[in-house]
């Protein structure tokens, strides 16, 4: 046979009444008015003990005093308010938690400062050269694989040199396990030459790509411990001989990091990206003047999808109409690739 199922809890009990509380607050209910002897008779207690718990009722709102007899409020308004007094509760907690959670940031921040402030100063080199660049990515790889490396590009000469000379290794690195890549780059540079081929590769060994309108300066994180940066905040390498700042310290790459966080929360997908491929097909055929009913003949879809597929455009594309939406796609490049 079955244990039985143990009793459940009295919900009077759960908003803040003790037992005894709740078993007065019942009683009250069923004399509906009563002075303090015939509560204390019908409880079989003392009654100055009765009368300072019939105090205590009032005080917390679920009994009313009336000239000497007590009257139970109805059990829908009692409860009400024991239950909005709880959710005060819960939500002052509640800020108190959020304040501790906000107070984090800066005792992570003090910590960090305690541990550089006793390893001393931390590093910073000063390189130069692309060729020294790219090859220290894959040097700092291989010391410790698989290395993410987050990078955001600014410029089309600093890409069309990265497409043309440098990709290739950071490929070769991510094939062998070697690197994990994510970059944010300029929508214009989608339509340099060579560009969708290596992207499309680097995608293809695991790197992730995004673009926005304007990047605003070249800088990397590679790793936990080792940041670049450029000779001069928004200017490109090129023009600056590539001249960077190799600084190590997680100080500086826990700035960076939240900083490639935000921009790429912002960012968009490559517009021949496989996630949003169906979302650029019906965009297309729509700017052709294509209606729903052809879309969907054309793509073998039914009119529901293609319907479902412009919402996830104008989602995407932050568009407020079908046509905000076209606008958007063709200044990012997805209509003529």
């Amino acid at each position: 046979m079955r244990n039985a199922s143990p009793a459940a809890s009295d919900p009077l009990e759960t908003l803040g009444l003790d037992s005894a509380q709740s078993a007065l607050y019942t009683a009250v209910l069923r004399l509906h008015r009563a002075t303090v002897t015939e509560v204390a008779q019908a409880m079989d207690g003392p009654i100055d003990k009765v009368s300072r718990q019939l105090d205590e009722l009032v005080r917390l709102g679920v009994v009313d005093e009336q000239s000497g007899e007590y009257l139970a409020r109805h059990p829908a308004g009692a409860l009400g308010r024991l239950i909005a007094e709880r959710l005060d509760r819960l939500a002052e907690e509640s800020r108190r938690i959020d304040s501790a959670l906000g107070s984090i940031r800066g005792l992570i921040h003090d910590y960090d400062a305690g541990r550089d402030y006793q390893s001393g100063p931390f590093p910073v080199e000063l390189a130069s050269g692309a060729d020294v660049l790219y090859e220290s990515v894959v040097g700092m790889a291989v010391q410790a694989p698989p290395m993410q490396l987050l990078t955001a590009i600014p410029d089309e000469r600093t890409m069309a040199d990265f497409v043309r000379k440098f990709a290739d290794p950071w490929i070769d690195a991510q094939e062998r396990d070697l690197l994990r890549v994510h970059a944010i780059i300029p929508v214009c540079t989608l339509s340099l030459p060579g560009v969708r081929e290596q992207l499309t590769r680097l995608r293809k060994a695991g790197g992730q790509v995004r673009t926005l309108d304007r990047v605003p300066s070249w800088f990397m994180t590679a790793g936990p411990d080792a940041a670049g940066l450029p000779a001069l905040w928004g200017g490109n390498l090129p023009d600056h001989a590539y001249n960077f700042y190799l600084i190590r310290t997680p100080i500086v790459v826990g700035l960076l990091r939240s900083l490639f966080e935000e921009l790429w929360a912002r960012a968009v997908p490559l517009p021949w990206d496989g996630g949003i491929d169906g979302v650029v097909q019906v965009l297309r055929l729509a700017a052709q003047g294509m209606c729903d009913d052809s879309i969907a003949r054309q793509l073998g879809l039914s009119v529901r999808t293609v319907r479902a597929r412009f919402a996830d455009a104008m989602s995407e594309l932050g568009a407020q109409s079908r046509f905000h939406a076209g606008v958007e796609a063709s200044r990012r490049g997805w209509l003529g690739q």
